[in-house]
C-alpha cells in the first residue's frame, strides 16, 4: 500500500509541475459527446492539411484553432499548432511548445529543440542556448534525432553570435515603407532603381484570385510602386505578361536604370531566372536566361552589375562549395549571351546557403544573405567589399538588420544612404512587410564640456560628454546621372541611345536606353574614372557630356537634361569629350571616341560640311587665346582629315574669349570657387557647327 501511495504522490508532484495531459479520447469527454466529435474532426482535418503533400499550415493551424477551443489541454494538440507556427509565423510558436512540454515532456524526440527556437528567435540567447543543449542531452542515443542534434550545435554558436554582434549594433533607422504598399498579406523581395524612383516587390494578395498549393497562401505576384515627390505611390499588381495565373512569379532583381526586371519562376519544377524589358514603355514576356545560368538545379537570385555586362547569380548545382552558392557570368558581346558561370569562392560562398545576391552600382560592394559565416540565427545580411580585384571577408551587418529568425534580402540605393529590405516586425501591416533601412554614419567624437555645464560648477567643472547628433554616411563613392531626353524643339520626349565611354581606356563601358514613353535615362558611375557620355539619336545630332569622378569622392546625383537638335543647318554642339593639355593644341587620346562619333556622323551625311570652331575663356590674353583656340580646332580638323573626312566639307575658326556660354558678369556673382572654375570649364570648348547639307 505504501508503495502505491508513493506512486500517486509522484504523480500528482508531476501533474502539478508539468500540468495534466487531456487526449482526444471520447472515454474523457462523455458528458459532451456532440463537442467532442465536432473538435475531433477539426483536430482531423488539421492533420490532414499539416501531412498533405505539400502541407498547408496556414489551414491546418485554422482547423487546429477549433479544436483547442474545445480543449486546450491535449498535448499533442499544442505540438502540431506549434509545427504550424514554425512554419509560417515563428513568433507565435513557444506558447504552444512550452505547454506541449508541460503537459507531457515526452510528446515528441524534437520539442526541447523547437523550444529552444523559440527562445533563439526571441534574441533569450542563453535560454535557446540551455534548451540547445538540453535536446542533445535528451536524444543521445536516437539515430533520427542526429541531424537536429548537429544543427542544435551550430545554433548554440549562432546564440554566441548574436551576444558578440548585440554589443555594437548597427547604426540604422528602420521604418515601415507603408500602407500604400504593403498590405496585411505578405509582402516582400522589394527590387529598386538606383535612385530610388521605381520599387518593384512580389505579394501573396489575392489578385492572384487562386491559393497556391505550398500552404502558404496566394500565388506570388509583381507588384510596382513609384516615388512621387518623395513617397511612394500605391502599389499596383503589375498584371501580364508578367504575372501568370496559377503560378508564382517573384522579383530577384533589377538594372540599376530601371529598364530590366529579373523574375523567378519555377513553372519547369526546378526554378529558373527570367528577364524582361520595359524599353518600349511596356514590360515584355519574361525569357528564360541562357543554359549558363540556368541549370537543371535550382537558380533563386540574380544582380546586374552598372554597366550590364556581369550579372550575379545563386545556384545549388554540383561542384560548389554548399548549397547555394554565389556565382558570375559575363555578357558575351559576340555571341550575345552569358558567358560560363564562374563561382566566386570561398571567401563568399560556405558549406551552407548564400542567397539574395546584390552588386550595388558602385561595382565594388556585394551584399547577400547567408547562414555561414558568423550568423546570428538563419539567414543574416553580409556585406563584401572588392579590393584589388578580390572580395574582402563579409561582414555581417549586425543587429537590429539582422535578427534571430530569417533575413534574406537587402537592396541597396546608389547614394549608399537608404536600402529595403522585407522583414516580420511587430506592428507591421502583415506577415512580412518591406522597410526603408537609412544607414547612419560613423559616431562623431564626444563635444568638450559646454558653457553652461562650466557655468553650474566653476570650482569642479562638469565633464559631462555631449554626444553630437547623428549624421547620415557619407553614401558611395559614385554618381547617378539622371535626366530626360527630349526634341529640342517639341520637346517631346526621344527613345535614345545614351553610351557611357571610360574616357582614359577609350573603352565603351555600357550602352542604355531612354525610356520610350518618359524620355528618362538614368546612368551609374563607379568612382575612380573619367566618363564620356554621349547620347544618341538617329537623324539628331549627337550630345555629349563629360564627368570626372574621384577615387574617394563620396555620392553626387547630376541631373541632367538633355534636348537632341536635329540634323539640320546651322545646328551646332559642343564636344565636351575633346581634351587638350593645359595651354596646349594636340589633342589627348581620351578624345578618341569623341571624335569617331563625329566621324560617323560625318559618313552617315556625306554631303554635310561643318565648321569646328575652337573656345577659350577669358583668363589670359586676347591674342594668345585666339592663337590657341585657332590651333586647337585646326587639330580636330587634321585628325578628321587624317581618318578619311575630305578637307573640302571642314572649316576651323578660332574664337577666342569671344564667344562666352557663361560671361564674366555672370561668373563674377558667383560665391563658390567651385561653381566659377566650372563656368570657366564650360566657356573652354570644341563645337561643331553644320554649314550646309
Amino acid at each position: 500500500m505504501k508503495k502505491i501511495s508513493l506512486v500517486i504522490i509522484l504523480a500528482l508532484v508531476a501533474g502539478l509541475s508539468f500540468g495534466q495531459d487531456v487526449p482526444f479520447d471520447k472515454k474523457l469527454f462523455k458528458d459532451q459527446k456532440d463537442e467532442f466529435k465536432d473538435a475531433l474532426k477539426h483536430y482531423e482535418n488539421g492533420d490532414d492539411y499539416r501531412h498533405g503533400f505539400p502541407p498547408d499550415y496556414m489551414k491546418a493551424v485554422a482547423e487546429y484553432q477549433q479544436a483547442y477551443k474545445f480543449n486546450p489541454k491535449s498535448a499533442d494538440l499544442n505540438y502540431a499548432i506549434g509545427i504550424c507556427y514554425f512554419n509560417f509565423d515563428k513568433y507565435q510558436m513557444k506558447k504552444y511548445f512550452e505547454a506541449a512540454y508541460k503537459l507531457k515532456p515526452t510528446v515528441a524526440p524534437d520539442i526541447l529543440y523547437y523550444i529552444a527556437i523559440s527562445y533563439h528567435i526571441e534574441g533569450e540567447w542563453q535560454k535557446a542556448i540551455d534548451h540547445y543543449n538540453k535536446f542533445a542531452s535528451s536524444v543521445n542515443n536516437n539515430p533520427d534525432m542526429q541531424p537536429l542534434k548537429t544543427d542544435a550545435f551550430k545554433k548554440i554558436q549562432e546564440c554566441k553570435n548574436g551576444m558578440e554582434l548585440e554589443k555594437n549594433p548597427a547604426r540604422v533607422w528602420i521604418d515601415n515603407v507603408g500602407g500604400k504598399v504593403n498590405s496585411k498579406y505578405p509582402d516582400y523581395a522589394p527590387v529598386i532603381s538606383a535612385d530610388e524612383a521605381v520599387m518593384v516587390f512580389t505579394a501573396r494578395r489575392p489578385d492572384a484570385e487562386d491559393m497556391a498549393p505550398d500552404g502558404r497562401g496566394y500565388f506570388e505576384d509583381l507588384y510596382i510602386t513609384t516615388k512621387e515627390n518623395g513617397e511612394w505611390t500605391k502599389a499596383k499588381n503589375m498584371g501580364k505578361p508578367l504575372n501568370v495565373e496559377g503560378q508564382h512569379d517573384a522579383t530577384i532583381g533589377i538594372s540599376p536604370d530601371g529598364h530590366q526586371l529579373f523574375v523567378y519562376n519555377d513553372k519547369k519544377g526546378n526554378g529558373d531566372i527570367y528577364i524582361s524589358s520595359d524599353e518600349e514603355g511596356s514590360w515584355s514576356k519574361p525569357e528564360q536566361l541562357g543554359k549558363n545560368i540556368n541549370t537543371d538545379y535550382h537558380e533563386p537570385d540574380a544582380s546586374l552589375s552598372f554597366d550590364g555586362k556581369r550579372l550575379y547569380f545563386t545556384s545549388n548545382k554540383p561542384g560548389g562549395y554548399g548549397q547555394h552558392d554565389i556565382y558570375y557570368a559575363d555578357w558575351d558581346e559576340d555571341k550575345e549571351r552569358w558567358g560560363e558561370a564562374i563561382n566566386i569562392g570561398d571567401v563568399l560562398n560556405t558549406p551552407y546557403e548564400e542567397r539574395s545576391v546584390f552588386i550595388h552600382p558602385d561595382g565594388e560592394t556585394m551584399y547577400f544573405a547567408s547562414t555561414g559565416h558568423n550568423t546570428m540565427g538563419g539567414y543574416d545580411l553580409f556585406y563584401s567589399k572588392l579590393v584589388d580585384g578580390k572580395w574582402q571577408k563579409p561582414v555581417n551587418l549586425g543587429p537590429p538588420l539582422n535578427t534571430p529568425d530569417n533575413d534574406v534580402q537587402l537592396v541597396v540605393a546608389g547614394n549608399g544612404r537608404y536600402g529595403y529590405m522585407s522583414s516580420y516586425r511587430e506592428g507591421g501591416f502583415g506577415e512580412k512587410d518591406i522597410y526603408l533601412i537609412t544607414f547612419l554614419g560613423p559616431e562623431k567624437l564626444p563635444m568638450l564640456s559646454n558653457e553652461d555645464n562650466l557655468i553650474a560648477s566653476i570650482a569642479k567643472p562638469v565633464k559631462e560628454k555631449i554626444k553630437e547628433p547623428e549624421l547620415v554616411s557619407e553614401g558611395s563613392n559614385m554618381a547617378i546621372l539622371t535626366g530626360i531626353i527630349r526634341d529640342d524643339k517639341t520637346k517631346e520626349p526621344l527613345k535614345a541611345q545614351v553610351v557611357l565611354v571610360d574616357n582614359e581606356k577609350n573603352e565603351v563601358i555600357a550602352e542604355f536606353q531612354s525610356d520610350a514613353n518618359t524620355g528618362k535615362y538614368l546612368v551609374s558611375l563607379p568612382g575612380g574614372s573619367n566618363y564620356g557620355i554621349a547620347v544618341k539619336k538617329d537623324g539628331y545630332l549627337f550630345h555629349s557630356e563629360n564627368f570626372q569622378i574621384p577615387e574617394a569622392s563620396g555620392f553626387k546625383q547630376y541631373k541632367k537634361d538633355v534636348d537632341l537638335k536635329k540634323v539640320e543647318v546651322g545646328q551646332s554642339i559642343v564636344l565636351r569629350n575633346v581634351f587638350f593639355d593645359y595651354a596646349k593644341y594636340s589633342l589627348r587620346d581620351a578624345s578618341i571616341n569623341e571624335l569617331e562619333r563625329l566621324i560617323k556622323l560625318l559618313n552617315d551625311n556625306p554631303t554635310m560640311r561643318i565648321e569646328i570652331s575652337g573656345h577659350t575663356d577669358t583668363r589670359g590674353s586676347d591674342h594668345d587665346n585666339q592663337v590657341l583656340s585657332q590651333n586647337r580646332a585646326k587639330s580636330v580638323v587634321d585628325y578628321l582629315i587624317a581618318h578619311g573626312i575630305d578637307k573640302s566639307r571642314l572649316e576651323y575658326a578660332g574664337y577666342g574669349e569671344k564667344q562666352p556660354l557663361i560671361p564674366d558678369s555672370e561668373i563674377n556673382k558667383m560665391n563658390s570657387k567651385t561653381e566659377k572654375e566650372d563656368a570657366h570649364q564650360q566657356n573652354r570648348r570644341t563645337e561643331f557647327k553644320i554649314l550646309s547639307m
